[in-house]
Formats: C-alpha cells, sequence, structure tokens
C-alpha cells in the first residue's frame, strides 16, 4: 500500500531512509508543547471572559458595554504585551544559552504567569497575563527555529507544521474547556472560572520534562564552536553513526555556511555585528517579507475570531453563553482539522506560495460575506433571527476557519524560520515575531471597540486587509519548498529579483547547473574505474 506521507526527493539527492525516522517528529512534537501554551491561551481567555462567575469576580456583571469593551480590551492585550517583550528576551537568551533552554525556561516563566492569574484579583491577572505571553513570546519565537534548524529540508514543512497543529489541539481544549464549565459548573462558583486558568499547567509542565531529553540545535552548536557535540546531536536526530558520509557532508555544509558568513562580515560574532547584518542587502528583503506576512497574518482576521469567538457569533444569531462556546468550539475543531491537513499533506506538496494565495482568497471571500450580513441585517444593533441568513453566516466563519488553516495560519512561521541565514535567523526571527505580537496587540485591543463603532465594517476591513495578502504574496512570496536552509541565498541573495516568480526561477537554474556537474563528474569517474 503506498505511504500517504512518502515524498519524492530530487533525483540525485536520496537521502538515507534512516533520517525519516521518528527522532525528527519526537524531537519537533516535544518542543510544540509550546505552541500549546499559546494555543490554549490564545482560546481560553474569551470564551473565560464571558463565564458569570469570572465577570462576578472582576466586576464585569453590571458594567455597560463600554466598561465591557475596555475591560476585556486590558485583560486580553497585556498578554500580547507580554509576548512583544518576551520575543525580544528570547532572542539573548537563545543566541547566549542556546534554542533548548530558552525553550525550557519559558514554560517556567509561564507557569509563574498561571499561578498569578489564580489569586483573583485583578491587578494580578494583569500581571499573570504579562508573564504568560512572556512565555508564550518567547517560546514561539524561537521554536520554529529549533524545529527547522533540525529538520531534514523534504520535512521541514511538515515538522515546523507540528507547531501549528499542537497550537490548534490546543486552541480546541481552550474552546471546549469553558463550554464545559459554563455547562456543568454553577455560575456561582469560583471553580467555575479556576479550572479553564488552571488547565495552562498541563502544556507548561509537558514541556519542561520533554525537552530534557531532547537534543540541542546542530546549526547553533556550529555557530558557537562546539563542532564535536554538533556531530552527536546531528547524528542522534539522522539516527545514524557520526562517521557517516551523510551527517559528514550535512555537518561540512553548514559549517561552510557558517564560515562563509563570517568571512563575508570580516568580524567576530558580536551583538552589533548581528544587527548590521540582519539589516544587509540580501538579508533585509527576506525580513521586510517576514515582517509583511506576520501583519498581514494577525490582519485577516483570525485573533478577532479566537479572541472574542462568543462575541463574534452572538452578532450572527447565537444568543446565550452556551450557545456562542459551543459555536466557538465547532470553529476550533475546524480550524484543527484544516491545521493536520496543512502540516500532513499540504505543505511539502503544494507549496508555501501556492496555500497562501489559496487560502487568502478563501479566507477574503467568508470575510466579505459576514461584512454584508451584518449591513443588511443589522446584527450589531440587535440580536437577528437565526434564519437561512445567520446559518450562511456561521458556515462562512467555519469555511474562514478551513481556508485560514491551510494557510496564512501556519505559512509565515515556518516561512520566517527557515529562509534567514543561520548566523542571523535568531534575531531576524526576534524582529519578525515582535512585529507580529505588535500588530496581534493592535487588533486584539481593537476589536471590542471596533465592533462598538464601525460593527459591520470590522468583516469588511478584515476582508480588504486579506485582499491585500493575496496581492503581496503573489507578488514578493517566493516557494521554498524542499530547499535547504543553506540554499536559501539563491532565492534570497543580493543579485536575485525580489520578484517571486523570478527568484524561485533562479534557483532552480543553479541547482540544474549543479545537477549537470555532478552528473558530469560521476561519469567521469565511472569512466576512470571501468578504463582501470
Amino acid at each position: 500500500m503506498r505511504n500517504i506521507f512518502a515524498l519524492k526527493e530530487r533525483p540525485g539527492e536520496e537521502a538515507p531512509n534512516e533520517i525519516y525516522g521518528w527522532r525528527p517528529y519526537a524531537l519537533a512534537f516535544s518542543a510544540s508543547w509550546a505552541s500549546a501554551m499559546y494555543g490554549y491561551d490564545s482560546a481560553f481567555i474569551g470564551g473565560t471572559l464571558n463565564l458569570p462567575s469570572f465577570q462576578h469576580t472582576f466586576g464585569l456583571k453590571q458594567a455597560t458595554k463600554q466598561a465591557k469593551a475596555n475591560l476585556s480590551s486590558n485583560i486580553v492585550s497585556t498578554f500580547q504585551a507580554g509576548a512583544f517583550f518576551g520575543s525580544a528576551a528570547g532572542f539573548f537568551l537563545a543566541e547566549r544559552f542556546g534554542r533548548k533552554p530558552t525553550i525550557m525556561f519559558s514554560a517556567v516563566v509561564f507557569t509563574i504567569g498561571a499561578i498569578l492569574q489564580m489569586i483573583g484579583r485583578l491587578d494580578l491577572l494583569y500581571a499573570g497575563r504579562v508573564f504568560t505571553g512572556w512565555g508564550v513570546g518567547s517560546s514561539a519565537m524561537i521554536l520554529p527555529i529549533y524545529v527547522s534548524e533540525c529538520s531534514p529540508a523534504l520535512i521541514r514543512g511538515r515538522l515546523v507544521g507540528v507547531f501549528e497543529i499542537m497550537l490548534q489541539i490546543a486552541l480546541v481544549f481552550g474552546f471546549w474547556v469553558n463550554y464545559g464549565v459554563n455547562k456543568n459548573i454553577s455560575a456561582t462558583e469560583e471553580k467555575q472560572w479556576h479550572v479553564p486558568v488552571a488547565v495552562q499547567f498541563v502544556p507548561a509542565g509537558l514541556l519542561i520534562l520533554s525537552m530534557f531529553p531532547m537534543i540541542e540545535s546542530p546549526r547553533w552548536l556550529v555557530s558557537q564552536g562546539k563542532n564535536e557535540a554538533a556531530a552527536k546531536a546531528l547524528s542522534w536526530v539522522r539516527n545514524l553513526p557520526e562517521d557517516h558520509p551523510w551527517v559528514i557532508h550535512e555537518l561540512s555544509v553548514v559549517e561552510n555556511a557558517i564560515e562563509g558568513e563570517v568571512a563575508a562580515t570580516g568580524s567576530s560574532r558580536n551583538w552589533k555585528q548581528i544587527g548590521k547584518e540582519v539589516f544587509a542587502k540580501g538579508i533585509r528583503g527576506r525580513i521586510i517579507i517576514s515582517c509583511a506576512m506576520m501583519i498581514f497574518q494577525n490582519f485577516t482576521g483570525i485573533n478577532a475570531i479566537n479572541y472574542y469567538s462568543p462575541t463574534i457569533f452572538t452578532s450572527i444569531g447565537f444568543t446565550g453563553t452556551s450557545n456562542g462556546l459551543l459555536a466557538t468550539g465547532i470553529f476550533g475543531i475546524i480550524k484543527m482539522i484544516a491545521t493536520i491537513l496543512y502540516a500532513g499533506f499540504l505543505v511539502d506538496r503544494v507549496g508555501r506560495r501556492n496555500l497562501l494565495l489559496i487560502g487568502g482568497v478563501g479566507a477574503g471571500i467568508a470575510m466579505f460575506y459576514l461584512a454584508g450580513y451584518s449591513k443588511i441585517s443589522h446584527s450589531f444593533e440587535r440580536t437577528p433571527p437565526l434564519d437561512s441568513g445567520a446559518r450562511a453566516a456561521v458556515a462562512m466563519v467555519y469555511i474562514y476557519a478551513l481556508f485560514y488553516g491551510l494557510s496564512w495560519n501556519g505559512v509565515p512561521w515556518l516561512f520566517c524560520s527557515e529562509v534567514l541565514p543561520t548566523r542571523v535567523r535568531t534575531a531576524g526571527m526576534a524582529f519578525c515575531v515582535c512585529i507580529q505580537w505588535l500588530t496581534q496587540f493592535v487588533i486584539v485591543y481593537s476589536l471590542p471597540h471596533m465592533v462598538l463603532g464601525i460593527k459591520y465594517g470590522t468583516f469588511l476591513f478584515f476582508g480588504c486587509c486579506t485582499v491585500l495578502a493575496v496581492a503581496f504574496a503573489w507578488m514578493f512570496v517566493p516557494e521554498t519548498k524542499g530547499v535547504q536552509l543553506e540554499d536559501m541565498d539563491l532565492i534570497f541573495g543580493p543579485d536575485v529579483s525580489i520578484v517571486a516568480r523570478r527568484a524561485r526561477f533562479n534557483y532552480e537554474e543553479v541547482r540544474s547547473a549543479r545537477a549537470v556537474v555532478t552528473e558530469e563528474k560521476r561519469s567521469v569517474v565511472h569512466d576512470e574505474g571501468a578504463t582501470l
């Protein structure tokens, strides 16, 4: 029976089967408990804000709509503020101490934040949200880099995609935990909101435990001059002996690439030099594209639904806390299924660029329908009847979740983690992720006020942003499927066109020329052997 997960390698570049065993998957799964922290926090807070016991404890029960909007904005957005600074701090920690310790330390900070949120005071709730955001920001920045640097090129998209799969599974748990406590725990008991807050301890604890036996990134070890340790780490994750030709070759490619980066700069490794390199020609373009993708990821509207889904569903006819949470839970399941399809089957087959284009078109159509329905039904001024139009609107939310989950949900994180040179990968990723958290902060802080102010224009705004995202991807995002990390210069080098199709054509031309040279060398060796 044909293996549905199998991928086709380029002729002449076949790798040993051992490198595609369970070890890279175990590494990706272990590290991705960090994304579970991110996913659960993204999902549970919106539903928890609507729990009667939470509103009673934190003074939301009798508040006016404007006061509720202000308080909700503050509670939700302090998480993004913490994540912004966590991403910046994560860069320094990851460069100084390595990828693995940074990920584990982020779980400790996250746990402290969860403890503070359990106490039941508004000031400590804010502080706890900042700490959990700090932990998520730091780990979410370094996790895709860590997995990308340890992955075989052919399945890199799939392995980094585990990041999104775990995030979406945790997102579903966040939605359904709120539904469960609302149905089964009395609204007069503080336990009703304590349970969803306490579940945060689970992914943080599992992250610490599962990361202990994992390796450090071989590429980071080489960048620190620890070549022997890098060989051992690479040998483990590839499931091959240290003296195996494939391990020796891969390690030599990494060493040569890093030596080339050092030779090009003509200086030792220091913060000032790394900062200059980030904005050097041939690198700044990659960062601009990556940052733009992160911005569009948020301005297509996903976090509006993640954080305020009960509010969104109420605006299209789902009244009552339970109904809103139920509809939200189904939204999470659909987004999770889409993400599994993306990571398991599509990203390394269809490619990053095609998914961005297809997913963007589908998500944009859904947003424009929601805008039209909200305008016609006046759903933001009154509760509309749950008629065929409302049901179609609910379906469009789910269609949006499907198309977004296949595309803009995971591709920007993967793209950012793979296109930058090893020497500045952490710095560049930190910069892009800080931009991501900053734009996410703007969205989640603004959304309650957008709903009160521009009403249906909220969906129209996100739909227009999605159109811009598709246009940007078509023009400037080249395909990186199957490209070795050390070959990204062939797509993004200083002399390569910024137009996406031309950049990929340059890579294909160089690879074809290399293949010809390699084949000629093999023919010469074969002829000499035959003569002897």
